[in-house]
């Protein structure tokens, strides 16, 4: 099993880092966001290169996108310009990897994955990658910088006055024109409609989770959509997968929350008070984001973000152009683990939703903020996967190592 408690703490710990520390901000700027964000930016700029007939490497996007938020949680202190100076010195920038790869190897178990994120980590040679890989590299850097320039902007208006002000936003917006020929940062530095998504979601970020219980650290719901697609990819590689079913399986997590842009994120306990009220609220968020998400992207993408965001907990097959559900887990690995039916693990995705959430309240009450609200869902979530594999996953290994 790939998730371990080691790692999804890891994975966690970047809620408690943040960004822009040595400046005034009107709100925390979290490392967790920010990848969130960086992702999201990544798939557009993914899809409209995909649109001009190139090809996406998009298993290499997820898996780097992932590594590198790993990376980023270990040299969280390091600012980004004496991050990248650090990258011209291949010697100092070769040591600096080698001491990020040892300080996670103990905290990963597979092994195929350890050696994945050793190679990249430590074997960073794009002379040897295909057009296609290089890229899906060009995409996530661009990303990486659109992303940091977004929370600029937040930080500009909160120091009007700051010397630094002109120069870092000229080497944010040198950087970005950079990859102008992207076809999608040329739309965002034009304000093409897509960028009011992209602002849509990045608002994401100033809706915090559990808004009426005290909690340390706070999540937001941008943050908490990353760990679910970064869990429900580990998830998915324990399984059989084509690329598509972990395209759609990380899409689908990152994506889970989108309605919550215009709805805003309703506790679960209010949801779930009724059925037709968790029913009314559902209709609710699918004419909202028809109304105020959809008319901002472009119109091929709908019917993927629909699949991604409606009834987004169901295992999913499309067949013959029809979505057919009410499938397992195991259904889906045995007759249905090809691209041409775009598997979808809702359940497996549910699951993620459920361990990220569960994450939230254990790390709180280890922190010194323990509420009954928090030890009743924790306590709540870990007997529901005491018992419980899903798709031979056991589930029940992995909470058994959260002591409550």
């Amino acid at each position: 099993m790939i998730v371990n408690f080691s790692l999804v703490n890891e994975m966690f710990r970047g809620f408690h880092i943040q960004r822009w520390n040595d400046r005034l901000r009107p709100m925390e700027l979290i490392e967790l966001d920010k990848h969130a964000h960086k992702m999201i930016i990544a798939y557009v700029l993914g899809k409209y290169e995909e649109a001009r007939g190139n090809v996406v490497n998009w298993e290499l996007l997820i898996r780097d996108g992932i590594y590198e938020l790993l990376r980023r949680i270990i040299i969280s202190d390091i600012k980004s310009p004496i991050f990248r100076e650090i990258k011209r010195h291949a010697e100092v920038y070769a040591k600096l990897n080698q001491f990020i790869f040892k300080e996670l190897e103990p905290k990963i178990e597979d092994a195929i994955i350890k050696e994945e994120l050793r190679k990249y980590l430590l074997e960073e040679n794009s002379d040897e990658q295909s057009p296609e890989d290089k890229l899906t590299c060009r995409i996530l850097n661009a990303a990486h910088i659109y992303a940091s320039y977004w929370e600029f902007q937040i930080v500009r208006y909160a120091n009007p006055n700051n010397y630094q002000n002109v120069k870092i936003e000229s080497d944010l917006m040198h950087d970005i024109n950079n990859y102008s020929d992207l076809d999608g940062i040329k739309k965002i530095i034009s304000r093409h409609t897509i960028t009011n998504f992209i602002d849509l979601c990045g608002q994401l970020r100033f809706q915090v989770r559990w808004a009426q219980t005290p909690r340390v650290p706070k999540t937001s719901v941008l943050g908490h959509s990353m760990l679910v697609a970064a869990i429900s990819y580990f998830f998915t590689r324990d399984l059989p997968n084509c690329p598509k079913r972990i395209y759609n399986n990380f899409f689908g997590g990152l994506f889970h929350d989108l309605p919550e842009a215009v709805t805003r994120d309703i506790i679960s306990p209010v949801k779930k008070s009724s059925r037709e009220f968790d029913e009314l609220i559902s209709d609710l968020e699918q004419t909202l984001a028809e109304q105020e998400i959809y008319p901002h992207v472009e119109q091929s993408w709908i019917k993927e973000l629909k699949y991604f965001t409606h009834d987004e907990f169901s295992n999913k097959i499309v067949q013959k152009n029809k979505i057919k559900s009410q499938l397992t887990i195991d259904a889906i690995s045995e007759l249905y683990n090809s691209d041409e039916f775009s598997p979808i693990d809702g359940e497996l995705v549910r699951a993620a939703d459920h361990l990220s959430t569960f994450l939230e309240a254990w790390n709180s009450i280890n922190n010194g903020i323990k509420s009954e609200e928090l030890t009743s869902a924790a306590q709540k979530l870990s007997d529901m996967y005491k018992y419980k594999s899903i798709g031979k996953i056991p589930l029940k290994t992995l909470y058994s190592s959260f002591k409550l």
